[in-house]
């Protein structure tokens, strides 16, 4: 029973906090960390075990699927310059610096277990930027800092297992550990991509059978991170690559016409499952506090000077991470300005070089992926050798989060401060469009059920029109009276009138969606227009009461 409590009592933190966000002008996650650390203060004594790599298996797979379902693959497409430079180059610039830097300054961390700090804290969590910036970002640099935060969670989580096995095992090659990192990203791509696809062709033949229970597959979708994740684990690859393309394949499938009920489930599922998971890690964090100072001052003659020491540390580490990061930036972000002007394009974003340079350091903030990383470190080297310093691991770690959250904090407003918040002119008009294009197909497919009939003229057509919106208000009462009739003849004919706008509005619809989707295929609409105009459809119809 007690387990149950703890569970309750951090679910409702979660929730808690949501409410006090609102008040208290911080994000969230220092919340969180701070209620953690209270919870955990001896008064209260609330304690949570963790199991390393039970923790990395609940918390890990659905965050990942969830980034990989809901990134915009088409800006992804379009910006992948600077994100892969970002997510591969910087990760791997940022192992090597920081990795040198953090065993110089800690001896007693092996070389190949400070990589593997250096590694876990590459990954980026853009949720926790957009919530300092108000969605204040120019649109390039959120697009471009959304898809570093997805491909650096896998590129940072991968190296840092490579570090971790070195580091176990004590044997390391270049080129062994290159060869082997490719077939491994490879495997759990295409173990992902596959996985993905078989559920959805398994969904394909439970609907033509009549099965279409949302319930039953928004189970299979809720399971499907964990079993991309220990399938690929199982056969070698990266179990973080597969949940990643599991996601990103599936929300190419996740488009079926008669899922209307199921994607409504399912988006709300979703967000309740990333808001929990978020939310839960942080606070697992300052639950963990108080036995991670514990644990790195234990051996320390005094207190405080110790403590204080420590963290000096983290704020050095802290620092040249942000110079790595703001090194590497302004040399891709030149170099990217240079290539687009010789090929005659214009720049990413109307905000100054130098202050986008600045946005995209110090908005390379570390979150949830980074802590369920550093505390999936096992406990033991090898049976009855205890892992070299993971105590001062996790605490440097949790440092660092809590060190980006404030600098963000500070740093964002005022280098956004004479910016004007991003519209997203191009979103909305595409959204726009879309509306358009889909309207047509709708009117298109009424007018094949019942032709409308042609005004001859000008008056005409106005006192056609006044016809029509006198008819149609009418009609509304006459309906209501009808309903409330006590003639069963009258009940029945509103009832077949109900029903009989119910499937001509239904057929408008599913037209409409089967536009959507032609849109989508032909590549002329993105990712995020197609969630917010297929949203409103999927909403119309389970409005009628149809939605299946």
């Amino acid at each position: 029973m007690q387990t149950a409590y703890t569970v309750l009592i951090l679910l409702m933190l979660v929730s808690v906090s949501r409410l006090v966000a609102r008040v208290i002008p911080l994000p969230l996650p220092l919340l969180q960390i701070a209620a953690g650390a209270i919870l955990a203060w001896p008064t209260l004594g609330l304690h949570v075990a963790l199991e390393p790599e039970l923790f990395l298996f609940l918390f890990l797979p659905p965050l990942l699927f969830s980034d990989g379902w809901r990134i915009p693959k088409r800006d992804l497409w379009h910006y992948r310059g600077p994100v892969l430079m970002l997510a591969v180059g910087l990760v791997l610039f940022t192992v090597l610096g920081a990795g040198w830097f953090i065993h110089w300054l800690l001896p007693d961390i092996p070389l190949p277990v400070a990589f593997a700090l250096a590694a876990v804290l590459s990954p980026t969590d853009a949720v926790a930027v957009s919530a300092i910036a108000q969605d204040r970002l120019p649109t390039p640099l959120m697009r471009i800092l959304q898809g570093e935060a997805l491909m650096n969670d896998a590129s940072g989580l991968v190296t840092f297992k490579f570090a971790l096995a070195a580091a176990i095992t004590g044997v390391f090659s270049i080129a062994d550990a290159s060869v082997t990192f490719v077939l491994v990203a490879v495997g759990g791509l295409a173990i992902g991509v596959a996985l993905s696809w078989v559920v959805g062709r398994l969904r394909l033949l439970m609907i033509a059978r009549g099965w279409d229970d949302p319930a039953t597959h928004v189970v299979f979708m809720l399971l499907l991170p964990f079993a991309a994740y220990v399938l690929a684990e199982r056969l070698g690859a990266s179990g973080i690559l597969s949940a990643v393309a599991a996601g990103m394949m599936q929300s190419w499938l996740d488009l079926l016409p008669r899922q209307t009920r199921t994607r409504i489930l399912n988006r709300s599922v979703w967000s309740l499952l990333e808001f929990a998971f978020n939310g839960l890690i942080f606070l697992l964090l300052g639950l963990q506090l108080p036995d991670i100072i514990k644990a790195v001052v234990s051996h320390e003659p005094t207190l405080w000077p110790a403590l204080l020491w420590r963290c000096l540390e983290v704020v050095a580490i802290f620092c040249v991470l942000l110079a790595l990061r703001f090194v590497w930036v302004q040399s891709t972000w030149r170099s990217i300005a240079i290539v687009r002007r010789l090929r005659g394009k214009s720049g990413l974003t109307k905000v100054p070089d130098a202050r986008s340079c600045w946005l995209l350091t110090v908005g390379g903030v570390r979150g949830a992926v980074t802590l369920a990383g550093v505390l999936s470190v096992p406990l033991l080297m090898a049976p009855g050798q205890d892992f070299p310093q993971r105590d001062l691991l996790i605490f440097i770690a949790a440092g660092v989060i809590l060190l980006s959250l404030v600098a963000a904090c500070i740093a964002l407003p005022l280098l956004l401060r004479g910016v004007v918040a991003s519209t997203d002119d191009g979103g909305r008009e595409e959204v726009r469009d879309a509306w358009r294009r889909i309207a047509d197909a709708a009117i298109r497919s009424l007018e094949e059920e019942e032709p409308a009939e042609k005004a001859a003229g000008q008056d005409a057509a106005q006192a056609a029109l006044a016809t029509e919106l006198k008819g149609r208000i009418m009609s509304e009462y006459r309906h209501q009276l009808d309903v409330f009739n006590d003639s069963a003849e009258a009940q029945a004919l509103a009832r077949q009138m109900d029903q009989l706008e119910r499937r001509l509005r239904i057929k408008a619809l599913r037209a409409q969606r089967l536009a959507l989707y032609d849109l989508r295929r032909r590549h002329l609409i993105g990712d995020e227009a197609l969630r917010e105009v297929l949203a409103e459809l999927d909403m119309n119809e389970a409005n009628l009461g149809q939605g299946r």
